[in-house]
């Protein structure tokens, strides 16, 4: 007899108590991880993701290991893998952490009906956010807060999260995997071969997956107490050659590191210390995961426009150049396509840098879709978090959560604030480096001799603008100013039409 645990998000030992249910009763532990090959083939995940996806799965293999278990990673999808694995491996039960993506609440339903129509007992647990959503949910009168600062309300009454479980430090021996599925090479982690990774394609890792690394990152910060006490994201830069935040975020997407031993870690450095507060203090952050993952759980088409009843209907105008333009770092404003290809080649890129070239491709400049946006990030961002990339996107065009429209961040100057040499842009567009500072941030302006002598002819060795920037802008505040009238407009015709005629008073 046997016991299944399922690993999707989740990939860690400490704080998973979906995994200490697994081992509750003794049984053989069989810890599975599913690779389905037409995801692999067909999801939008770029190369620095498969990545760190290939280490955590490798870590955590080794981790299981030290307690002479092991991870089975199993090819195929999970409707067709499961009920096969159930028969050959005598399952008893099952065990995940619950997932709230609308595409995972649909394969899991499956799996439940297939595990339970084999007599496989199904134990799911919470694990993944700090507090229970439908929790938030009731707490919050059965709908879902729509701003941060009625969270915050919320679950300030809730109190603080759940205390996070043990770690699975050891195995009991009845749960050891044992004969040959504990060499079988059939369920060995993938190559990155495997996931369709050419090695020699990838840039140096900068931030490599799994848990071990994540708690290793997590220590570091949190022994900076005086820098966790005074941390206010917004004062943080976006153009510091080194990252100016802790790049924590894949570890949370992934489930390498729990939110709620974050959460307590700062609890208990903030105990007798002056301290940031949230929006903008450590904790704050971990309050706006919880404020995305909450709305997107009840909000239908939560990832697109039409039918998304938080997101404001804005007539944006799809062009193909543009959005290349943007996407391969070709804009010809240095600042947005140095943030491009740092993404590109890193796989993250700091929150103000996201505000900067998320407003340029939709409401600054380019009057792009943002889902489009959100699908560039979704493929190359390591922390490419379902709910928190719409959410964001939504959010930063000024669709939903944030009605400052006017407010634009200008590709030219906002750089400037934190980096006037222009040391990000020689970084990343090398090209640009032997360009006077003068000149760094708009290239086109300088004379010809100096570009010259800079090795960089503008609309030969690096394009032109694609966009004036001063006139575009006005444009689309216009455009924008519109949509909202519009909006209103339909709201308010809406309501009367729903609404019951009153009663004329005598």
């Amino acid at each position: 007899m046997t016991t299944v645990h399922w690993f999707r998000k989740g990939l860690r030992l400490h704080d998973n108590p979906a995994l200490l249910a697994a081992v509750k009763e003794g049984a053989e532990l069989r810890p599975v991880f599913v690779l389905d090959p037409w995801f692999v083939k067909h999801a939008r995940v770029g190369i620095n993701r498969w990545r760190f996806l290939s280490q955590a799965l490798r870590d955590l293999d080794d981790s299981l290991r030290k307690l002479k278990s092991r991870l089975f990673v199993v090819r195929g999808s999970p409707e067709e893998v499961f009920p096969a694995l159930f028969k050959k491996w005598d399952v008893q039960k099952i065990t995940w952490e619950i997932d709230t993506e609308p595409y995972a609440q649909r394969r899991d339903e499956k799996v439940e009906r297939l595990a339970r129509e084999s007599g496989v007992e199904v134990v799911c647990r919470h694990g993944h956010t700090l507090y229970r959503t439908e929790k938030i949910i009731e707490a919050n009168l059965g709908k879902a807060p729509l701003t941060y600062v009625s969270l915050e309300k919320v679950v300030s009454k809730l109190g603080h999260p759940p205390k996070p479980v043990d770690t699975l430090n050891d195995l009991p021996e009845s749960c050891h995997v044992r004969g040959e599925a504990a060499t079988d090479v059939s369920y060995d982690v993938p190559s990155l071969k495997e996931l369709g990774v050419e090695e020699s394609q990838l840039e140096p890792c900068l931030y490599p997956g799994g848990e071990t690394e994540a708690l290793a990152r997590l220590k570091i910060y949190m022994e900076r107490k005086s820098w966790v006490c005074k941390f206010e994201k917004p004062k943080t830069s976006p153009t510091s050659l080194q990252p100016s935040t802790t790049v924590l975020s894949p570890y949370l997407k992934f489930g390498c590191l729990s939110p709620r031993v974050m959460y307590h870690q700062l609890i208990q450095i903030y105990k007798g210390s002056a301290h940031s507060k949230p929006p903008v203090s450590l904790l704050g952050q971990l309050l706006w995961r919880e404020f995305f993952y909450t709305v997107g759980a009840v909000t239908p088409n939560f990832d697109r426009m039409e039918g998304n009843t938080v997101c404001r209907q804005i007539p944006w105008v799809r062009d193909d150049k543009l959005m290349d333009a943007w996407t391969n770092a070709r804009t010809g404003y240095p600042f947005i396509d140095a943030i491009m290809t740092q993404l590109r080649k890193e796989g993250w890129i700091h929150h103000l840098s996201r505000h900067a070239v998320a407003c340029f491709l939709t409401r600054g400049d380019l009057w792009q879709p943002w889902e489009d946006g959100m699908k560039v990030f979704e493929e190359l961002l390591l922390d490419a978090d379902w709910f928190l990339n719409a959410g964001n996107w939504m959010w930063l065009s000024a669709s939903a959560f944030f009605n400052s429209y006017f407010r634009v961040y200008s590709p030219i100057a906002f750089g400037k604030n934190t980096d006037k040499h222009g040391d990000y842009i020689r970084k990343y567009l090398p090209q640009l480096a032997k360009y006077p500072e003068n000149y760094i941030y708009e290239p086109w302006k300088a004379p010809l001799a100096t570009q010259r002598a800079a090795g960089c002819i503008i609309g030969q060795d690096y394009p032109r603008p694609i966009v004036d920037h001063s006139i575009v802008m006005k444009r689309n505040l216009d455009r924008m100013a519109k949509a909202y009238k519009a909006g209103k407009e339909k709201k308010a015709s809406s309501d009367n039409q729903s609404s019951p005629k009153k009663k004329m008073k005598k």
